[in-house]
């Protein structure tokens, strides 16, 4: 096969922070989430790139009676309790238009008018696989109710972004027997190992985020790309599509630094498309509420490189179950 591009967008609003920030530490970010999906979808089909909107399935619901018919029958049971989202409820209001910051049902429903692009999930409640506590029953618990309440929307789930990139292996036999044929893994690189609540300490996050940190402008771990003949799994396994780079939103404390963030994206991308490899972007669409015209600036100006590379070397984009698909049919 070509090279292939893939973006997976972390679909949460404050689902994916509930147990760091409020709503209202975070509200200029949340406020615009919309705007964003929306400006995303149309920039990419401007340029026929695919997205993938791995979304948390508490999302789908309308109102709190439809959501709570959809709680799984076993919830996570957490040692540290503030990463349940169902410990949260308090804060969520009566149906989408009371609280925008905890539904998104029509945007969902506008969503999966446009067949180019996927919703995914990104589990039903931001579901922590690697804490304490919880188990595989209770996963299985979740994955369920994720697919349940997406075809209350008429969304076949089919792929999955584990929260916090905490992906277990032992996990994924669920995924698969559950409908899901591919995930997003962490890319390589001793930096992006997953957050465990607790287990990482302030020294190792601050090391790691550094690391993290100056790969996004400079070569630190390589490419980050992936030989897509080498992409498929074994029969009865999850296809694992692994990440090649977070695109950090614009700071304007780091604005000079810029130029050097996006010849960082391009030129792996150029690699993937020479050695036909995969390349895999993500990012959160919250990361865009805050300074959008440079943020969608900088994403323009990646697309007009795709469009460069699939003219020159039939570079392609695909949504994670597109990708997953074709390679299961190969």
């Amino acid at each position: 096969m070509n090279g292939k591009f893939v973006i997976s967008l972390d679909f949460e609003l404050h689902w994916g922070i509930f147990d760091i920030k409020s709503v209202k530490d975070y509200k200029q970010n949340l406020d615009n989430v919309r705007e964003v999906v929306y400006k995303l979808v149309e920039l990419s089909n401007r340029y026929n790139v695919r997205l993938t909107f791995s979304t948390v399935g508490i999302l789908f619901a309308g109102n709190k009676k439809e959501l709570e018919s959809f709680f799984p029958s076993r919830k996570p049971s957490f040692i540290d309790k503030k990463l349940s989202a169902y410990n949260s409820m308090d804060i969520v209001g009566k149906n989408e238009l009371e609280d925008p910051y905890h539904y998104a049902q029509e945007v969902i429903k506008n969503l999966s008018k446009d067949d180019k692009h996927e919703i995914g999930s990104h589990t039903f409640s931001h579901y922590y696989c690697r804490e304490e506590g919880q188990d595989i029953k209770e996963f299985e618990a979740d994955v369920i109710a994720a697919q349940r309440i997406g075809k209350h929307l008429d969304v076949t789930i089919k792929s999955l972004v584990f929260p916090r990139n905490q992906v277990r292996d032992d996990y994924l036999r669920v995924c698969l027997e559950n409908g899901i044929i591919t995930y997003r893994g962490a890319e390589k690189g001793i930096a992006y190992s997953p957050k465990i609540n607790g287990k990482n300490s302030v020294i190792s996050r601050i090391v790691l985020g550094g690391l993290r940190l100056l790969d996004c402008y400079v070569n630190v771990f390589g490419t980050s790309t992936y030989p897509v003949s080498g992409l498929k799994s074994n029969s009865g396994e999850c296809i694992n599509l692994p990440s090649s780079r977070f695109l950090r939103p614009y700071n304007k404390k780091l604005r000079h630094l810029e130029p050097l963030k996006l010849r960082r994206i391009k030129n792996a991308m150029t690699y993937a498309a020479k050695k036909n490899e995969l390349y895999h972007l993500w990012w959160h669409p919250h990361n865009f509420g805050m300074n959008m015209k440079q943020n969608f600036d900088n994403l323009e100006n990646i697309f007009k490189h795709f469009e460069y590379l699939n003219e020159k070397y039939s570079f392609e984009s695909e949504t994670m179950t597109s990708l997953g698909t074709k390679l299961i049919s190969k």
